[in-house]
C-alpha cells in the first residue's frame, strides 16, 4: 500500500471538500481507512514545494509523483471521482 503526501490550505473551501470526499470514501470503502495520507499546511511546505511543486490546493502525491491537484471551479463530485482514482491506486 503507497503512503500519500497531500498538501492543503487552512480556510480552503476545495480542501473543505477533499476532507469531506475522503471521509466519505473510507465510510464507503473500509478498505480507505488502511490507507496513510500525511497532511502538510501549505504555510509548513516551504521545503517540501521544491521538490513538490504545486499551483491549488489540494494535491495528492506518491513520493515525487503528482496524482492529483484540484483545479479551479472543480466540483465536489468531481473532487470526489479524483480522490477515488487516488486511493484506488494507493491500495493495488
Amino acid at each position: 500500500m503507497k503512503e500519500i503526501l497531500g498538501f492543503h490550505l487552512n480556510g480552503c473551501p476545495y480542501c473543505a471538500n477533499a476532507f469531506r470526499a475522503i471521509d466519505e470514501l473510507v465510510a464507503e470503502n473500509p478498505a480507505y481507512a488502511d490507507i496513510h495520507i500525511n497532511w502538510v499546511e501549505d504555510q509548513d511546505a516551504h521545503e517540501l514545494f521544491k521538490t513538490h511543486p504545486y499551483e491549488y490546493y489540494p494535491n495528492l502525491w506518491f513520493d515525487l509523483d503528482k496524482q492529483y491537484e484540484a483545479q479551479p471551479g472543480e466540483s465536489y463530485d468531481q473532487t470526489k471521482a479524483l480522490i477515488k482514482a487516488v486511493l484506488d491506486k494507493a491500495i493495488a
